[in-house]
């Protein structure tokens, strides 16, 4: 049996010409995630809730080897400073934070790979979870760049 325990994580930031309520209402409005991320194509709130801690959200992924979905709950809604949710009930943490900064707002996307995620991969994957593991520690840290930049776009076009 393989044993991966250690958490991953990563974090980038950008500086948003926007106000911190505003880039807040952007990455909170999960419904809007397709068009910043480049796996996740849409999300929808389950049971129509919207961004509060303790609400669900479906969200659909792809990439060229494969199709998903996953549900994810919100973990903190603090408007104007922090918006995060948990993926497959703990597996993966994804959040952004907001800090005001001459110019704008800082926004930091983050991204956390759990100890319970890497347990769920080898309980899924077996010998292979460290190289499933390996590919989506891959895709996250590569995505949050592409993320951030397309959220800057869209903010501060909104903010003209």
């Amino acid at each position: 049996m393989i044993a991966v325990v250690d958490a991953r994580t990563h974090q980038q930031s950008i500086v948003v010409a926007a106000t911190a309520q505003q880039v807040y209402d952007l990455v909170s409005d999960v419904t809007r995630t397709g068009e910043w991320s480049p796996v996740c194509r849409w999300c929808r709130w389950d049971d129509g809730d919207g961004p509060r801690v303790g609400a669900h959200f479906t969200g659909h992924n792809e990439t060229p080897e494969r199709t998903w979905e996953s549900r994810s709950e919100v973990v903190v809604a603090q408007p104007g400073r922090e918006f995060a949710w948990e993926v497959n009930g703990g597996w993966v943490r994804w959040g952004y934070t907001m800090n005001d900064v001459d110019g704008g707002v800082e926004l930091t996307e983050s991204w956390e790979f759990r100890p319970q995620g890497m347990a769920g991969f080898v309980e899924r994957y077996g010998d292979a979870a460290p190289a499933q593991i390996e590919e989506r520690t891959r895709t996250a840290h590569a995505g949050i760049a592409v993320t951030l930049a397309a959220i800057k776009r869209i903010a501060e076009a909104a903010a003209r």
